[in-house]
């Protein structure tokens, strides 16, 4: 069974930074893009930063140039570094990935949370 277990959430000052980790086990398989998403309380979903397995990234504008997303492919895991934190970070953040046969896995989330 295929599962993704975050670590690195907490709590930070504004300004401050985390990393975020994500390792994926069960799988046979190396997975495709590997995702963070985060969900504030009454928002929707959003999706944060994204990297293929050829490294290439994509951010949301909200955290561009402050939050870098890198991956051990050998290690099915994935990295969330953010930095110059904000209060609207604030934020479950979840890690996502694509498999093979484009199944999709969530893991359980790790709560963010920036102080003013």
């Amino acid at each position: 069974q295929v599962q993704l277990v975050e670590s690195g959430g907490g709590l930070v000052q504004a300004g401050g930074s985390l990393r975020l980790s994500c390792v994926g086990s069960g799988s046979n398989f190396a997975f495709n893009t590997m995702d963070w998403y985060r969900q504030a309380p009454g928002k929707q979903r959003e999706l944060v930063a994204a990297i293929t397995s050829g490294g290439i990234t994509n951010y949301a504008d909200s955290v561009n140039g402050r939050f870098t997303i890198s991956r051990e492919n050998a290690k099915n895991t994935v990295y969330l570094q953010m930095n110059s934190l904000k209060p609207e970070d604030t934020a479950v953040y979840y890690c996502h990935a694509v498999g093979f046969m484009r199944k999709e896995y969530w893991g359980q989330g790790t709560q963010v949370t920036v102080s003013s």
